[in-house]
């Protein structure tokens, strides 16, 4: 893992969007996060936390938003690597992601999302159109993020079994019911996703299923399973900036992570906040 950004410290999980270009309809009741919000505003933060380089996710299912991002990677030294979108399930997937990938700034593009959370179909990534969609993904070597709400899980785990070729990554840990003081089925579909090595996790977003009154002990059960299922070389640190603002700022998400991973060895704490995200996305140094 090592051969990637040694040493660098990496924000696997993290979003920009500006509101006069395009509107983020998911922010229409969330009053703190209906503005823009620019690298050139997390930039600073990233270096009060010691942060090296990010991973740029995308936040809508709109075509033109990727392009846009790797255009933004291509001119921001701390971006290594950007997540976009596809339709999986449009018959022509494979030429989409072809175009993408052989596109202006293709360099930059380690990983596909879909916002499955909002699909309506607890199914939707079982469908066969979606599957064939997520192995045109593997095909050109790219990674896959799996965005899902716990009911989804299960669904998620037989994706990821029928597509041993791709990559997976959870986002946010599987969005545990932190809130609700919940843990079931959430730690049995974790711990039966984690058996599959073709899927890796973010420990990401976890303050914002915890509640506004979330405390680090109301976190910590939650993540200590995810690192005890998947292990530091299959998890990665994620921010989810600027989510994460509802709960706490940059540098706090940061510092509460680092909190979390105390009984963890250099090696590891290493391994959740770089190389992993390293290996998974397979990040390489600008040239």
């Amino acid at each position: 893992m090592t051969e990637h950004l040694p040493g660098v410290r990496i924000d696997a999980h993290h979003h920009v969007w500006d509101l006069a270009v395009r509107d983020q309809p998911w922010t229409a009741d969330i009053p703190a996060l209906r503005r823009t919000f620019t690298f050139e505003e997390l930039r600073p933060q990233l270096a009060d936390a010691g942060i090296g380089a990010t991973v740029l996710v995308q936040t809508i299912t709109v075509a033109e938003e990727t392009p846009e991002l790797l255009a933004l990677a291509e001119r921001t030294p701390e971006i290594r690597g950007v997540v976009g979108w596809v339709d999986l399930a449009a018959p022509d997937v494979a030429d989409r992601l072809a175009e993408l990938n052989d596109g202006t700034n293709a360099r930059w593009l380690v990983g596909i999302r879909h916002q499955v959370q909002g699909e309506p179909d607890p199914q939707w990534l079982l469908r066969p159109d979606v599957l064939r969609g997520l192995r045109a993904v593997a095909d050109v070597g790219l990674a896959y993020d799996l965005l899902v709400t716990e009911s989804q899980l299960q669904a998620a785990i037989g994706a990821v079994r029928r597509v041993p070729e791709l990559r997976f990554i959870l986002d946010h840990g599987g969005k545990p019911p932190i809130a609700a003081g919940e843990s079931q089925p959430w730690r049995r579909h974790i711990a039966e996703l984690a058996q599959l090595p073709n899927v890796a996790v973010k420990l990401s977003g976890l303050l914002t299923e915890a509640g506004r009154d979330w405390t680090p002990d109301t976190v910590r059960p939650y993540a200590d399973h995810v690192l005890s299922a998947f292990g530091a070389q299959r998890t990665m640190f994620g921010s989810d900036w600027p989510v994460c603002l509802l709960r706490a700022e940059y540098l706090d998400v940061v510092t509460v992570t680092s909190d979390l991973l105390a009984g963890c060895s250099e090696t590891e704490t290493a391994a959740v906040f770089g190389s992993s995200a390293a290996a998974w996305y397979r990040l390489d140094g600008r040239p």
